[in-house]
Order: structure tokens, then sequence, then C-alpha cells
């Protein structure tokens, strides 16, 4: 039988510094243990809860799952909402117990009441504890209905101060990193897209049908991601700590979302022109073989420039290079103008989509261009 040496946990500051910088890392996980922790943290006050509140400690714990959200302002706004829908419910219950015992009837009318009000969108998450407040302080309360409602109350809202201080005291969520991945990845789709467009019109035509024609709707769920990693990014930041240490400019982020999107929807029109004209659907079109080297050639000088802006290797001159590319498919459309104007339609439609795609790159290509020496 060997013997097998055990290897001693490490819980020097170094090492305790390092499984917390990896955590961050991972928000899900981060978000996990601290919700965790404080269902811990919340389940050890609630029984010193003062008068009745101590007989309802389970509810403590789901007060800090309640204020558990990916932002400090999310978890606020999440848990006012919470007891915002839980004072109601139980409003709606005390005016019916005033009058008469809980039964069938007035259950029922609690509960549908309770309904109408989860209906109000401001409530928000605080909208489906209308009616189930209601229905917990008749049916459990019964005859106790006032003390369980004190701690039913108490105790959430212990539970949401324990779960509203662990999220604002151990390394809040800032979600800005993520959103400038997402943004990244939205250039490196378009710059994909637009060198496969390009294959396209260099290879034999009409090409075989490949996933450059179908990507219209994956294109439009990124840019939906990333507005929605913004948006994220931006309530992250508020009311954090953490965000002075790592001050980051998302109007700038903004701006190129605004860019890209604009980008977004002049390749999905370039897109159904050249599907158009390949394969005669959604409408179908002229490419005449004069033109295709032209355009193809400004299709990649295109694609070449979003994707230097994906990789960090911005620089103007592949900017220009795509706009004298697009000049030249106009150039070759006015020289080719015998073909007549059904034959050059396609070709005209598509030098607009590059020409708008440039003109809404330009300004972040500008900007993050290295300054000449």
């Amino acid at each position: 039988m060997h013997n097998r040496s055990m290897r001693t946990p490490d819980f020097s500051p170094r090492a305790t510094g390092g499984l917390l910088k990896s955590a961050i890392a991972h928000p899900r996980l981060l978000q996990a243990a601290k919700t965790a922790v404080g269902v811990a943290i919340a389940w050890k006050l609630a029984p010193l809860m003062p008068g009745v509140a101590d007989d309802y400690p389970y509810y403590a714990p789901l007060g800090v799952i309640v204020a558990s959200f990916p932002t400090l302002m999310g978890s606020i706004k999440n848990a006012a909402q919470t007891l915002a829908g839980l004072v109601i419910g139980i409003a709606l219950a005390a005016s019916v117990i005033i009058f008469s015992e809980p039964s069938v009837v007035t259950v029922s009318l609690v509960v549908g009441i309770g309904m109408l009000f989860s209906g109000i969108r401001q409530l928000g998450a605080g909208r489906d504890y209308v009616p189930i407040a209601g229905l917990f302080v008749l049916i459990v309360g019964g005859p106790n209905a006032d003390g369980y409602s004190i701690g039913y109350v108490s105790q959430m809202t212990l539970g949401v101060v324990v779960g509203l201080a662990i999220n604002l005291l151990v390394a809040p969520p800032l979600r800005v990193t993520a959103a400038v991945k997402e943004l990244s990845r939205l250039r490196a789709a378009l710059g994909t897209h637009l060198a496969s467009v390009a294959d396209a019109l260099e290879a034999d035509w009409p090409p075989q049908e490949g996933e450059w024609s179908k990507q219209g709707a994956t294109l439009n769920d990124t840019t939906t991601a990333v507005r929605r990693a913004l948006a994220e990014a931006d309530e992250s930041r508020r009311i954090n700590m953490r965000a002075r240490i790592r001050p980051h400019d998302l109007s700038t982020d903004y701006t190129d979302l605004a860019a890209l999107e604009n980008t977004t929807f002049y390749v999905r029109d370039l897109t159904d022109v050249l599907a158009g004209a390949a394969w005669g659907t959604p409408v179908p079109v002229e490419l005449p073989e004069e033109l295709r080297p032209a355009l193809g050639a400004a299709v990649r000088a295109t694609a070449n420039v979003v994707t230097e802006w994906y990789t960090g290797e911005t620089n103007l001159k592949s900017l220009e290079a795509a706009e004298a590319a697009v000049a030249a498919v106009t150039q070759a459309i006015h020289d080719h103008r015998e073909l007549g104007a059904e034959a050059i339609v396609a070709a005209s439609a598509a030098t607009l989509d590059l020409n708008r795609m440039l003109v809404a790159l330009r300004p972040g290509i500008v900007r993050d261009a290295p300054v000449a020496a």
C-alpha cells in the first residue's frame, strides 16, 4: 500500500485573492456563492427577530434570493418591487379578513383581485407576489393572519437587507467586460459574413447556396444580444464602487453599436440583393459578369475594414482602400451603362449598401486608428 501525501489547502492572502479573482471572472459562480452565504447569514439572524417574526424564519432566506440579481441596481429594483407586491397582497387579504372569515369565496376573490394587480407593469418582479401573498395570508396565516403578515414581511425584509448588503460589499458585479466582448463578437460576425459574400462573388456564378445567404436572422440576434449586454453593463455601474476603480465610458460603445446596427441592416440588404441575383429570391435581379469582379473586390475590402477593427489592427489605409474599391464599382457601372438599367440595378443597390456601411463605420475607424507619427 502506497502512502500518498495529503496536500494542505493554501489559505494565504495570495491564494485567497487568486480564488476571488477567478470567481469574479465568472459572474454566475460569484453570484451563486454570495447568495449561498447570504442565505446562511439570514437563516442565522432570522430567529433573533423580535415579536412574532421569529416564528417564520424560513422567509428570510427567500428574501436573500429575491435580492440576488446580476447587477446591484437590479437587486435593489427587484427587491423593492417584490416587497411592494407583498404589501399589496397582504393588504388585500387584510381587507377581506376585516369583514369575514377566510372561505372559498373570499380566497377566490383575493386571488382574483391580486391577479388584476399583477397586471401593473410597474410592479415588475413583485407582480407575481400579489396573489401569492394574499393567498398565503388567508390560508397559511388563517386565524393568526396579523402575526403571519408581520412575520412574512419582516423576515423577507431582513433577507433583502442581507442580500443587498452582500451584493454591495462583496465584489458587486460589473458587466462591462462582457459587453465589450459581445461588441467584438458582432464585429467578428460582420467581418466573417462579408468575407463569405466576397467569396461567393469571386467564385463560379451562380455560387452554391451558402451560409452567408441565411445569416440575416443570426446577425440580428447578435445585435440584440450586444444591446442587452450594454444595457446590463450600464446598469451594473450605478452605485457600484468598482466602477470608480475601473472607469469605462460606455457612450463610445453605444456609438459603436449604433454604427454596427446600421452596418448590419445594410449587410442584410446587400445579402438579399446578391441572393436575388444568384437564385432569384427574394427578388430576382441581374448581376452582369462585367460588374462582379469590381463588386467582389469592394465587398472584400469592406470585410477587411470590419475584421481589422475587430482584431484591433485598425488603420486608415484599409478604410481608404475600401472607399476606393466602392468608387471603382460606381465607375464600372458607369463604364458599362450600355447594359441597361435592369442589368445595373443590383450592382447599384449593392454599391449604395457598401457606401452606407463605410459611412457608418468611418467615425469609429478614424477614432481607433493609430495616430501617424
